[in-house]
Parts: C-alpha cells; structure tokens; sequence
C-alpha cells in the first residue's frame, strides 16, 4: 500500500495514510497541543501532525532508528517527508490499518477523532503500581491509545487545554463502558501507560469558544466522538468489544482467578476428568446469562469493599446471598465463604462454579 488518502476534514486539512503512519496535513493556521514527547505542548506553527506504526512488521517489536526517541521520530517525520521541526507525532504499536474515525456537529462545529489503540498488554488503571523512573532516558515503550483529535473552531489555549482533560475522560469511560481490566492491578483499566493525544484546532474558524468542559456543546461532542472511536479502535486492534466481555472467567481475571487454577482445584476433586473436556464446559459455563450477571454482581460488591464504600461484614452477607442464588439457580451445593477476606469471597466463588461445572460432566 503506498498512499490512501482516508479523508477531507471540514477545514480542507487533508488526512493520508502512507508508510505506516496516519499524516494530517494543513491547509492553514491551527493551535496545536500535543502529549507527545516528540515536539509536545502548545504550537502554533505546525503545518502537520502524525500517528505512526512503530512495529517492524506484523508481530514484531518496534524499531529504534536512533539512541533517543525524540532523533528517532524526527528521523520518522523526515522519512514521511515532513518539516522535523514543525509537526509532532507519535508512535504506536497498534497498526493503522485499525483506525477509527468518528465525526459530530452541532450547527457549524464539527469534531473529529481519529483514533488507533490496543490495550491487550499493557491497559492500566491510574494509580497502579509503576516501576518507570528514569529521567532523561528514552521510554521503552510506544503509545497505545493514539488519539488524534481535530475541532474546527478557534479555541484560546486554555480551552484548548481543558479540551484536552475532556478527551482523557471520554477515552477512560470507553475503557470502563467496556469492564477491560488493568494489568497490574485487580481494578479496571483508564488508559494504556503509554496513551498519546493530539488536539487540533482551527485558528482560521470565525467560530470562538471559550468553553470545552461537560456542560459545553464542544465537551458533549467531543466526548461523544471519542468514545465512539476509541472503542471502535480496540475491537479493530484486538477484539475487545461487549461480546467478548460477556464473560465470567474474563470478568473474574483482574482477580486471579485462571481457567488453569480453576483446573487445578476442580481435578483434586474429580479426577477422572481431562482438562480439555473441563475446559470446554468452564467456558460454555463462563457466558451463560445467570453466571455472568451473578458474577458481575459479586465482583461490584468487593469493588465497593476495596473503594470503602461498604464494609468487610455487608461484603461477605451479600456475597453469601449471591452465591446461595447462584447454587439454586443451577441446582448445585452452595459453598460458605468462610473467610473474612477477599480470598473468601474468591474461593467460594471458585467452588459454586466448579460445582456446576462438576454436575455437568458425567
């Protein structure tokens, strides 16, 4: 593929898609504001910006094509045929094949997201255990969550800024409408480590807006728009999407809880079972409306524990009562959470589903 042009914005500014990398090209004065390492913070004389594939081929990892990432993406922009010093980019993992674009307006503003994310590997909940600190050097890790956002109107700095926090909100609640889980920790993911966001704005637009937060028509679309790309972005990248959520075993995984452990347990109790047979009926148990749904439940209450919103005794009281529900509905032994704790809470979780699971298998 040597060049698509993907689309016209509303301003003129033209959007290609060439060796690896999504471009946006301008056909005028635009304010800038931009995370990226490579050329961050506010400009106003940009005459580009970009999202660029960082892998050396489908499957491998990414390339370094100098010793710091800033010389390496200036390196990029002038292989993209760009003025190194006025554009910024970014550099991703996910591959721009799996773009999302989202448009809204409301009467003569318009905004856009452009959007390309995956957090399979490393998805993260704000405030997670971190181990990155190393002033100066190059980060070893690419963005994940790429956002390129383009609002054609004139915004002062500020505004363009709070625009900003209000694209950051709509990109975590698409993470959290969708249950994905942090990878280190046993809470739902925010964002990615390495997120990435670009904002445009048009300093040619006779509109002027001083206002970018919830209660702003500009905060509506731009909520509306991003989340609607950036949870189209990662089902395209890796199949996150709410049928793939409507599961226990995925729901019960920030927790620990494997299909592998819960083999571990089950064939201590029945041993004569091979583990694919297990498997097979673990999963087909995993998306079944009443388990998931009763597990959803479960996991909201020791959520609610962990945020100290109930306390360690309505924890376990109400957990016991879903478990009882659970057994009853499918006709099985309900096991006694009988440690205060969440290891309680799990194990008797772990045990009414290997019950079931057990009444299945003949």
């Amino acid at each position: 593929m040597l060049s698509v042009h993907l689309c016209s914005l509303s301003a003129g500014d033209q959007v290609y898609f060439y060796d690896k990398s999504i471009v946006i090209y301008f056909s005028g004065k635009r304010k800038v504001l931009s995370t990226s390492l490579y050329n961050g913070g506010y400009h106003e004389d940009y005459v580009a910006v970009y999202n660029y594939d960082a892998k050396q081929g489908a499957g491998m990892p990414c390339e370094m094509l100098a010793d710091t990432y800033v010389e390496h993406m200036r390196l990029i922009s002038k292989r993209l045929s760009l003025d190194p010093d006025h554009v910024t980019g970014m550099g991703t993992a996910a591959s721009m094949e799996n773009v999302a674009m989202a448009t809204e307006n409301f009467k003569e503003l318009i905004v856009t997201a452009i959007v390309t994310g995956g957090i399979e590997t490393n998805g993260g909940r704000v405030g997670d255990p971190a181990d990155f600190y190393r002033p100066i050097e190059k980060p070893d890790k690419f963005g994940t969550i790429n956002i390129m956002l383009y609002i054609d109107c004139d915004l002062p700095p500020g505004t363009l800024a709070r625009a900003l926090v209000t694209c950051t909100e709509a990109k975590t609640a698409a993470i959290q409408e969708l249950m994905e889980e942090s990878k280190y920790s046993n809470g739902l993911a925010t964002g990615s480590g390495t997120d990435t966001t670009i904002i445009v704005a048009n300093s040619e637009s006779p509109l002027y807006l001083e206002g970018a937060g919830k209660h702003s028509k500009l905060g509506e679309l731009i909520g509306k728009t991003v989340k609607k790309a950036v949870k189209e972005a990662l089902e395209k990248q890796s199949g996150l999407n709410p049928k793939r959520q409507h599961d226990a075993l995925k729901r019960m995984k920030r927790f620990g809880v494997l299909p592998g452990t819960m083999w571990n347990d089950f064939s201590k109790v029945k041993s004569t079972t091979i583990k694919p047979q297990y498997l097979l009926e673990a999963e087909k148990l995993a998306k079944e409306n009443d388990m998931l749904c009763f597990t959803s439940l479960y996991i909201h209450l020791i959520y609610k524990y962990s945020w100290e919103l109930i306390g360690e005794e309505e924890m376990i009281k109400t957990g016991q009562v879903i478990i009882h529900n659970l057994a009853e509905r499918y006709s099985v032994d309900y096991p006694v959470i009988d440690k205060s704790s969440l290891d309680g809470m799990l194990q008797a979780w772990k045990e009414l589903f290997n019950n079931v699971v057990i009444s299945r298998i003949k």
